[in-house]
């Protein structure tokens, strides 16, 4: 079942990339910006279909996972080396960003002229509104617009009040467990729709921006592409490290999730299916449905190292010099902001945005990147879904929780 879908997959992306071009090349600009936008209803209509899900999936799945847990110790002791990981997963990713994009020097001589304004509102994005994002003003609402940030907040209160329950509410929880079973078959009858949607969102992209676009970016592109195999290597490297041999078997379960987040360029989208194969690889239920939800939270490694890359970009196309200090004072502030990615729409963009006027860099340059952020913004997300399994796999193996296939 697996090779065929996932061959269904890679098919849907080829032919919707070559649907595309053939758009792109035989029609007007104004008819292939109206082919795309009906294919894009079909896109929409997937995603729509995924975060339907999402929000009672997380929920449910993480309400059960911390009322299985042995009081409020483990659910600390997971917690911390959960969100240890997500630090030391942040710090690589950035790190990497930051080494590959001195050493490939993708914007020097650049030298575009670009107009001032950029679509993207930095001001959105304090600190300040963040801590207070942290906590929903009602679960309803939160749930309405997937703010997986707030869910996860209000789910591990009442997990916790769960478990602080002389009898453990076992009604709560066996209605919880029962919501995550139905959600998960859900996703299955969602997911039969997802090469469809996979085809349609390449061939809409394509038609507008054309197969040329990767060509005129080549350099930032490839040498973007080449960090996140880097990144990638690195993450691989540390899950057979720790988890050993199984690992190998983790990562060809985690392929369609994969797949489905770079065709879809949406990390939320490979979520329920990501959460099913973290389980059928033996991670034990209770900590990839406590791990995985804070991963999207706190863990979004290629989002994270995009922001160094893209930045120090943009320096070189304008010849602007950072210094070490310069660089430094970057990265920690970095690591703070990019814990404010989930929830935020364009969140990697804001996050650039907002930190482009720190070091007198000019804030049209995010066109530099805005142009080719669609065809980076697929490898982000495949990244994100690959950080998060290893920081899953990890954390289950350090609590000994790993069992063998489902």
């Amino acid at each position: 079942m697996h090779r065929p879908f996932t061959l269904l997959l890679i098919a849907a992306m080829v032919l919707g990339a070559v649907t595309g071009w053939v758009c792109n090349h035989y029609l007007t600009s104004e008819q292939a910006t109206v082919v795309a936008a009906n294919l894009s209803i079909v896109t929409d209509a997937f995603l729509r279909l995924i975060k339907m899900i999402i929000a009672p999936l997380v929920f449910s799945s993480l309400v059960a996972a911390i009322a299985h847990m042995e009081g409020v110790a483990e659910i600390g002791r997971v917690g911390i080396k959960a969100m240890a990981w997500f630090i030391g997963a942040s710090g690589v990713s950035l790190m990497v960003g930051l080494l590959m994009v001195h050493w490939l020097q993708p914007g020097a001589g650049l030298g575009l002229a670009l107009p001032d304004a950029t679509g993207i509102d930095a001001a959105k994005f304090t600190l300040a509104d963040f801590v207070t994002h942290l906590v929903p003003r009602s679960i309803f609402e939160a749930m309405a617009n997937n703010e997986i940030l707030q869910i996860v907040v209000f789910s591990i209160f009442v997990g916790t009040a769960v478990t602080a329950l002389d009898d453990k509410a076992p009604q709560v929880v066996a209605l919880a467990e029962q919501v995550t079973r139905i959600m998960l078959k859900v996703t299955g009858y969602v997911m039969k729709t997802a090469p469809l949607a996979i085809f349609a969102a390449l061939a809409a992209t394509v038609s507008v921006q054309g197969i040329g676009i990767v060509a005129t970016y080549a350099k930032f592109v490839g040498g973007f592409y080449l960090a996140l195999s880097v990144l990638w290597a690195i993450l691989i490297g540390a899950l057979l490290l720790i988890v050993g041999r199984p690992a190998l078997r983790l990562l060809t379960g985690i392929r369609q999730p994969a797949l489905l987040a770079f065709a879809t360029a949406s990390s939320e989208a490979a979520y329920p299916r990501l959460l099913e194969e973290l389980i059928k690889f033996g991670i034990s239920r209770r900590v990839a449905s406590f791990v995985l939800p804070l991963g999207y939270s706190f863990n979004l490694d290629g989002a994270m190292m995009y922001c160094t890359f893209a930045i120090l970009f943009i320096a070189q196309a304008y010849s602007v010099h950072l210094s070490i200090a310069q660089q430094i004072t970057m990265f920690a502030l970095l690591m703070l902001t990019t814990k404010g990615l989930a929830g935020v729409p364009r969140a990697a963009l804001v996050v650039i945005a907002a930190t482009l006027p720190y070091f007198n860099l000019p804030e049209s340059g995010l066109l530099l990147v805005l142009a080719v952020d669609q065809v980076l913004d697929m490898g982000r997300s495949a990244t994100n879904v690959l950080g998060n399994s290893v920081a899953a796999a990890v954390v289950a193996k350090w609590e000994g929780r790993i069992e063998g296939p489902n």
